[in-house]
């Protein structure tokens, strides 16, 4: 297969002196897939070709090479093939145009690479008789390359083209080590639904190059041959779309089954929910494009698939979760519900704070059940990042022992040193630790790299502390600047010289301070709005400890003590905190004892707005696995100090002598 790889883009430099380095790839992608078609037909060729000879009739003729095709689910009406179309000589690019276009409607990938442009391309370049000439010679017959390896040939094509062109070839496939762990993982709670003769189905909604249906199929057949996977997936990208579709369309799947499309925007199996979905949506990705579609479905509450939350703009991860979970068969259907695996980075772990979109779809998660484990992988397992990526498993219908549970796998050890890396991909996780992550998920127990969680252990009450505000009151020269450097202030006349004027001295009281201050304006003939007031004894207040407590000075909660913005803090109380019950009815006694114990004996005059109580869910995974390291003992540094200064000397003395 490695050799294979070599070959196919070898091609790359028969096209050099017509086509950019970054260009290859909209030829041998093509005429790669033109040519796996051709050896998927080849058994059938004979007789089709016969059928053309015989049959004038379009109609009946298609009727006919149909009924001949037996699992394969396209068909050419030409009786063309790459080696006739190269003996063909001077008729070559008529005959290759014939042969493209002479394929079922359903293979519409040579349109997506706009493959008729660059035959005319080829031939004016005179490339074009070595082009099919080396492409005729490939053996990508099933036999000789089985669809996972053709499969690996599309993704290491796929990533030779964007790497050359500097794009985001991550963004397209996964890794199979990756792949393999999440659909083993996907897979092993359904051993009944994968009994016997079942037919299940499984829909990827950012199916790039169709690596995970891929493997899922294979993966299926491998534990139960005669069960039947039937492959669903949609694509926002015309060439991952069009590899996907001629992948699946040459395992006798319906082509149908891959749609070209935003996912975000248009769902575009409405009406369809799965046994199975696996994703791995794009990292971080932007959504403000689609902003107003999304939004508008998020008010339809849960009726339609945004209904749990909308995350910040800048990330759409959360997005393409709810859209998985949407898309999941119910839990009470006649298949018992659906499993999900989503790979995903951190971001959807912990970002946002209480309240955000972020934390209430978290919440909405946990709440009803559907986090069965996560896992975290090593780093640099992916061709375009290194950051810390997991494996979520969700399922709705959860076995009674996972049931209220959440489980975390710790796998970031586990991954095996490349001998040559790719792009980013620097480790892999192999078949051994493939299995430990399995053992570890299938025991359910807790251990140093397995934690068992409830649900709520992720939930948490932010409660705002206040403190009172204390401030002094003076008109000194300095902070009279203040005031004139005012924007607002500085423009009223007469203000300035009348606080010039006023020689009160400093106040301890606010309102003492407001009551002789306006005693004087008055007698200055200086009126102030009550907007214009606040601002000025915002102004002239300065922070003092030792002052009075300055108090709501109207409304319900006027004579109330009022917080000190500045020293207003937040506090995470977990539910079950102190051994409390963990639950949302118990609110208000586990927050009281939390701030009775944790924060009344520091801050005596402090207190909690509970208005402001909110609560959010996270899940940080890296705390509960991390383990202290102590730093090197002072003797070790030293040692290794002197270690180092003795080599500086040693140097430093071979300079001078070598003068």
């Amino acid at each position: 297969m490695v050799d294979l790889k070599k070959d196919v883009w070898a091609i790359a430099d028969t096209l050099r002196g017509v086509y950019a380095r970054n260009e290859a790839g909209d030829v041998i992608l093509p005429m790669t897939i033109l040519r796996r078609l051709e050896c998927v037909m080849a058994p059938q060729r004979a007789r089709v070709a016969e059928l053309i000879a015989t049959q004038s009739n379009e109609t009946v003729r298609v009727k006919m090479i149909k009924s001949v095709t037996g699992g394969v689910k396209f068909y050419n009406t030409t009786e063309h093939t790459l080696a006739s179309v190269y003996d063909s000589g001077k008729d070559m690019v008529d005959d290759l145009l014939e042969y493209v276009y002479g394929f079922s409607k359903d293979i519409d990938v040579f349109t997506n690479f706009d493959l008729p442009r660059h035959i005319d391309r080829m031939k004016k370049g005179g490339i074009l008789p070595t082009i099919v000439r080396q492409f005729r010679d490939l053996d990508l017959s099933p036999d000789a390359v089985p669809n996972s390896k053709m499969g690996e040939l599309f993704e290491h094509l796929i990533y030779m083209d964007f790497e050359s062109s500097n794009a985001e070839s991550g963004d397209h496939y996964t890794p199979r080590d990756a792949i393999n762990l999440l659909v083993d993982l996907l897979f092993a709670e359904d051993d009944d639904g994968l009994s016997g003769e079942a037919i299940r189905s499984i829909y990827d909604p950012t199916v790039g190059t169709g690596g995970m249906l891929s493997v899922a199929e294979e993966h299926l057949h491998r534990m139960n041959p005669d069960a039947e996977l039937v492959l669903y997936g949609q694509e926002l990208r015309p060439e991952s779309y069009a590899l996907c579709r001629s992948d699946l369309l040459a395992k006798g799947q319906n082509p149908q089954n891959i749609v070209l499309g935003n996912t975000l925007v248009k769902d575009k199996f409405p009406d369809d929910t799965f046994n199975y979905i696996l994703s791995n949506p794009p990292y971080g990705v932007d959504w403000k494009n689609d902003a107003e579609v999304v939004e508008q479905e998020h008010k339809r509450g849960f009726g339609g698939r945004f209904g749990a939350g909308l995350p910040p703009t800048s990330d759409g991860a959360l997005l393409f979760v709810q859209h998985a979970i949407a898309k999941m068969n119910p839990a009470d259907s006649e298949d018992g519900g659906a499993r999900a695996g989503i790979v995903l980075n951190g971001s959807p772990l912990f970002s946002g704070a209480a309240g955000s979109g972020s934390s209430e779809i978290r919440g909405w998660l946990l709440e009803n059940d559907l986090i069965e484990a996560i896992v975290a992988l090593p780093n640099d397992m992916f061709y375009n990042t290194g950051i810390a990526t997991y494996l979520w498993i969700f399922d709705n219908a959860k076995r009674p022992e996972r049931k209220g549970k959440v489980q975390l796998v710790d796998a970031t050890a586990l991954g095996v040193k490349m001998r040559k890396s790719v792009g980013s991909k620097r480790v892999v996780v192999g078949d051994v630790a493939r299995e430990r992550v399995l053992q570890q998920y299938a025991d359910m127990e807790s251990s140093d790299t397995s934690k068992i969680f409830d649900n709520l252990d992720f939930a948490f009450w932010q409660i705002t502390v206040e403190r009172p505000l204390r401030l002094n009151f003076e008109t000194t020269p300095e902070r009279v600047a203040l005031v004139a450097e005012h924007k607002t202030l500085g423009k009223i006349g007469g203000l300035i010289d009348s606080l010039k004027s006023f020689n009160g001295g400093q106040y301890l009281n606010r309102e003492d301070f407001l009551n002789d201050l306006g005693k004087h304006f008055g007698s200055c003939g200086i009126g102030l709005t009550s907007v214009q007031r606040k601002a000025l004894w915002q102004t002239l207040g300065e922070r003092d400890e030792n002052a009075e407590i300055c108090r709501v000075q109207s409304g319900k909660n006027k004579g109330e003590p009022e917080p000190d913005i500045s020293l207003r803090d937040s506090e995470i109380v977990p539910f079950g905190w102190g051994g409390h019950p963990k639950g949302h009815d118990v609110k208000d006694a586990t927050t009281k004892a939390y701030f009775t114990k944790e924060v009344k004996p520091h801050f005596d005059d402090a207190w909690v707005d509970y208005s402001k109580t909110k609560v959010g869910y996270e899940i940080p995974f890296p705390r509960h696995f991390y383990k202290y390291v102590p730093p090197r003992s002072l003797s070790e540094i030293d040692a290794d100090l002197e270690d180092s200064l003795r080599e500086i000397l040693g140097l430093l003395r071979k300079v001078e002598e070598s003068k």
